[in-house]
């Protein structure tokens, strides 16, 4: 598509794309994939920088604690339990493969958890932002 400098809409919308873009890296819009996590510079810290499996896995478990999913009145299970998610994260962190934890809580926010991989396997292009020593 060609920009029409006389047509308002495709400025306007032009303009607003390039704005958004620009704020992605510092502002508090979510990525659309999860591999974009590791463009957001300022949410970096050693503390939450692992070479170890391990130790990924347990500060997803230590923030699933904290925060619980919310519980059915029906006694139906809304979300798979803590143990699946754990033995499924385990088996794909090795190999390359975000996780990403979303559900919502009994206070009915919405929470969510991510551990991605650097080097990102499906975004190679995108540097570590703090590279494990």
């Amino acid at each position: 598509m060609v920009l029409d400098p006389e047509n308002k809409t495709q400025v306007d919308t032009l303009n607003r794309y390039r704005e958004a873009a620009s704020e992605f890296q510092s502002g508090n819009v979510p990525p659309t994939m999860t591999g974009y996590w590791l463009m957001k510079k300022h949410l970096v810290s050693a503390d939450r920088t692992w070479t170890n499996v391990g130790v990924a896995l347990a500060w997803l478990t230590k923030h699933y604690e904290a925060n619980p999913p919310f519980q059915r009145t029906d006694g139906l299970q809304a979300y798979c339990g803590l143990d699946w998610k754990l033995e499924y994260a385990e088996d794909v962190l090795p190999r390359g493969v975000d996780v990403s934890w979303v559900y919502y809580m009994p206070s009915e926010n919405l929470t969510s958890y991510s551990v991605v991989c650097c080097p990102n396997r499906f975004h190679p292009e995108i540097p570590c932002p703090f590279p494990p020593s």
